[in-house]
């Protein structure tokens, strides 16, 4: 079984930052990709950034210049330092990672931080 476990999110005014962090523990022996989306209430979740194994990242063009991805591999961790911050960025943000667990790849997701830019 494998778990991710986020943390911190919260509530800053705009122009603000934050960083979350994820980690994976429990069953898993190697991960691919680590990447973070977010979800407004009744919206589609969407895309912020992944990493891959070898470091390269992807981003969303709206958070393009502010937000930035990491990971350490020691630690199963996937990071995103949220600079800049602005009143549309509010939402939950859930981590994934696509990791092999008992010899079968799967996608697995954190349970979510909420993340409020306040005007």
């Amino acid at each position: 079984q494998v778990q991710l476990v986020e943390s911190g999110g919260g509530l800053v005014q705009a122009g603000g930052s934050l960083r979350l962090s994820c980690a994976a523990s429990g069953s898993i022996d190697s991960i691919n990709t680590m990447g973070w989306y977010r979800q407004i209430p009744g919206k589609q979740r969407e895309l912020v950034a992944t990493i891959i194994s070898g470091g390269s990242t992807n981003y969303a063009d709206s958070v393009k210049g502010r937000f930035t991805i990491s990971r350490d591999n020691a630690k199963n961790t996937v990071y995103l330092q949220m600079n800049s911050l602005k009143p549309d960025d509010t939402a939950v943000y859930y981590c994934y990672i696509r990791g092999r667990s008992v010899l079968s790849w799967g996608v697995y997701w954190g349970q979510g931080t909420q993340v409020t830019v306040s005007s």
